[in-house]
């Protein structure tokens, strides 16, 4: 019996199904975008009931669209929309993004993130380059001699995780419990979550807001110079910041500050690695570390897709008629690799200058924490490569069955 394509396209009536936990697909996504943008870049997602889009400039322009939004409940209520109930079971994780700053939309969006984005700027951010610098050199001179390391565990989780956690002014001791809350949390974010993944990252979600309740409480009693105490202190025209809030808040940047991170890191390894290009090339000057780490962004973007609400019944311009609490889904990792926009886009060309990916997203929710992971990512790539000029791969990684997170198993090098 022949082995059922990863994808097949009605071109006629643009409906796709997209078999996402077939190795040939979420090993290299890339090669059935190709096939998305020859034959319908916008497209109904049979297994998902609802419409996506791949090509870089509707998916640039979706994103900015205010038309649309990360939540419906502000203007629509379940039943007018049909939405099912709260899931019981998952009361603890649904507390955490009820007051998300990613799930926000404004006038709440404006006033948390105007609260949290001072932290974040450029100005700030390159403040930390010493302890970024610091923290790489230390964590290699943990393993360099051992002639061979799991890079994921021991470097490209260790420096994102330490970084926010020190800039929030949460314990550094507590990265494991920080790491293994989020990983179990982030897996409600597939394609269809068992029950069992729905229950354990309630759990998660549970343990890590008593935690952060506890370390707000110390804060309220020693403020110290860090974001949190900020956030706890700030105010925007004479409020504050509520307990949830601060809870939500702090969750979403430990998160956020290090998950993608983590994939990317371990993304743009295994690429410059695998494509055999010369490392002291590629870092030769802060200009072309810079356009090497751009290309690798869009080459193995970590996250693939962002979904949005319309808010509105909306005709698009391509005949797409949606009705108000519609959701539809924007192919980040495709519109990365959209001929139309890039040449020979499925080719790693670090000295590529065409324009910029869409992988930290764009508009109202374009990622606050675009700045760190840039700056983490500028400065620790070159110093693994510097520190281990004969690195390569032990084995070609295993990718990760996560379609949403694109990143490896694990990836083991040697020199």
């Amino acid at each position: 019996m022949p082995l059922k394509p990863a994808i097949t396209i009605d071109r006629a009536d643009r409906r796709v199904s997209i078999d996402v936990h077939d190795p040939d697909f979420y090993r290299s996504p890339s090669t059935t975008y190709a096939e998305i943008h020859a034959q319908c870049p916008a497209f109904y997602w049979s297994e998902r009931e609802q419409w996506y889009f791949a090509g870089y400039d509707q998916v640039n322009a979706l994103l900015r669209d205010r038309r649309f939004g990360r939540q419906i409940l502000h203007v629509a209520t379940r039943e007018e929309l049909g939405m099912p109930a709260p899931k019981p079971h998952l009361k603890a994780f649904d507390a955490l993004e009820e007051h998300s700053l990613l799930e926000l939309e404004p006038p709440a969006h404006t006033r948390l993130r105007t609260l949290v984005n001072r932290a974040f700027v450029s100005r700030q951010i390159e403040q930390l380059r010493p302890d970024i610098e610091r923290l790489a050199h230390a964590v290699i001179d943990g393993f360099e001699r051992d002639g061979e390391v799991e890079l994921l565990k021991t470097y490209a989780e260790t420096i994102p995780v330490t970084i926010i956690a020190r800039m929030l002014g949460i314990p550094v001791e507590a990265a494991p419990d920080l790491l293994d809350w989020s990983h179990r949390m982030v897996r409600m974010y597939v394609f269809n979550p068992s029950h069992e993944t729905e229950l354990d990252a309630n759990q998660a979600s549970a343990d890590f807001a008593d935690y952060l309740r506890t370390v707000i409480a110390e804060k309220r009693r020693n403020p110290a110079d860090d974001l949190l105490t900020h956030m706890i202190t700030s105010e925007k025209d004479g409020e504050r910041l509520s307990e949830a809030e601060l809870v939500s808040t702090a969750a979403l940047l430990l998160n956020a500050g290090h998950e993608a991170t983590v994939h990317q890191i371990g993304n743009a390894v295994h690429t410059i690695l695998q494509t055999g290009h010369a490392s002291a090339d590629l870092f030769a000057t802060e200009s072309a570390t810079a356009l090497t780490i751009e290309e690798c962004l869009r080459f193995a973007a970590p996250l693939h897709i962002f979904q949005r609400y319309a808010l509105s019944d909306i005709e698009l311009d391509d005949g797409i008629s949606l009705r108000k609490g519609d959701k539809i889904g924007l192919l980040l990792g495709a519109a990365n690799v959209d001929p139309r926009k890039f040449i020979d886009p499925n080719r790693f060309n670090p000295k590529r200058d065409e324009g910029a990916n869409v992988s930290f997203g764009a508009g109202l929710h374009f990622c606050i924490g675009a700045p760190l992971a840039r700056l983490e990512l500028n400065l620790s790539l070159p110093i693994l490569f510097q520190r281990l000029p004969g690195m390569r791969l032990k084995h070609e990684p295993e990718v990760r069955d996560s379609f949403h997170f694109h990143g490896l198993e694990r990836l083991d090098v040697v020199w």
